[in-house]
């Protein structure tokens, strides 16, 4: 592992030179999650750490809020055309205050009370600036789901810097929001979480290792989470990820490209539905088709008619969006730039 400057280290754990522990908020983002709350609440609210729980919420009106509430956790509510995955975190964890920040999503359920701790232990000690947690399927997960888990996050820990870029090559910057811890005063220090369709997580992530900062993989905080998607949910998704990849390529690209990374694990797959199901290959060659097709036309996507956006997007909310607006409304033609004052 490469040595962090000090100077790194006292800008994501001041806390160490000030011989104080920090203090610890998570951040639970949802969208008619009630159902999903009382198996990711608990495990939160139980941690030996006490740490403050808000509950966001982007106006579900489905009961979230108040069940949240009766579970004993803080809440915030955003308008729904406010809400994006970059700027509600941002929100979020700029309401919590607190020198550290869990971001997770409610259909991630933590297997222990201890989670928590064991995600932030690399931020606390100054030997990362951000975290991860190893996710494991759900109860019932179909072998797609498992193999997803298994491939992207395996057994043992490991902690990933800038220089050793050429080893991880774009899998340097993998990070997962559905649980990841993250310092505070090194988010300030890269001003933040932005607006952004999807990847706020790997952009967050790039931004801080670049910087200088590390990012440490937990396998020792574990989560429950998985979904099953269909190849037009595969499709879309991917769709906006390669539109965001293409946005920040400078950023995410800079260590190399996605298709390496990419084939090892179609061909790792198909391997394992050879020994297991191998009545299921046809299906996942449909769906890897489905992936890449999403993924090069949501990279190509400035080049599309801007009406077939929202219809190929994962997120035809975002489109009618603040955050659309703020960040790129005027590269398509669509909001007037403003006259000098």
């Amino acid at each position: 592992m490469i040595p962090v400057s000090e100077s790194v280290v006292r800008e994501a754990a001041p806390w160490i030179a000030e011989g104080r522990r920090p203090t610890i908020g998570v951040a639970v983002i949802t969208y008619t999650a009630k159902k999903m709350l009382p198996h990711c609440l608990p495990p939160l609210l139980a941690s030996p750490l006490k740490p403050r729980v808000l509950v966001v919420n982007s106006s579900s009106n489905d009961g979230t809020v108040e069940l949240a509430q009766e579970m004993g956790a803080e809440t915030l509510v955003v308008p729904r055309r406010s809400f994006n995955h970059g700027m509600t975190r941002e929100h979020a964890r700029r309401v919590l205050g607190t020198d550290i920040v869990v971001m997770i999503t409610p259909d991630a359920y933590a297997t222990s009370p201890d989670m928590i701790g064991h995600l932030v232990a690399p931020i606390v000690d100054g030997l990362a600036a951000v975290t991860y947690a190893r996710q494991i399927p759900h109860t019932g997960a179909g072998i797609f789901e498992r193999f997803a888990r298994e491939f992207n996050y395996p057994p043992e820990s490991h902690i990933r810097s800038y220089d050793e870029r050429a080893r991880w090559g774009s899998f340097l910057y993998f990070c997962s929001d559905s649980c990841a811890a993250w310092s505070n005063p090194a988010l300030d220090a890269i001003d933040g979480i932005g607006p952004t369709l999807t990847m706020e997580d790997a952009i967050g992530a790039a931004k801080l290792l670049q910087r200088g900062h590390r990012i440490a993989y937990v396998a020792e905080a574990i989560v429950h989470h998985s979904h099953t998607y269909s190849l037009k949910q595969e499709f879309r998704r991917m769709f906006d990820v390669g539109y965001e990849r293409r946005r920040q390529k400078e950023l995410l690209l800079s260590s190399g490209g996605d298709e390496a990374r990419g084939s090892r694990y179609v061909k790792a797959l198909m391997r394992q539905l050879l020994r297991e199901q191998p009545h299921l290959i046809l299906y996942a060659v449909l769906q890897n088709a489905a992936k890449l097709a999403g993924y090069k036309l949501g990279y190509h996507a400035m080049n599309l008619p801007r009406s077939w956006i929202p219809r190929l997007s994962g997120q035809d909310f975002y489109w009618t969006s603040e955050a659309f607006e703020l960040r790129e409304g005027r590269e398509w033609g669509e909001i007037p730039a403003r006259s000098p004052s």
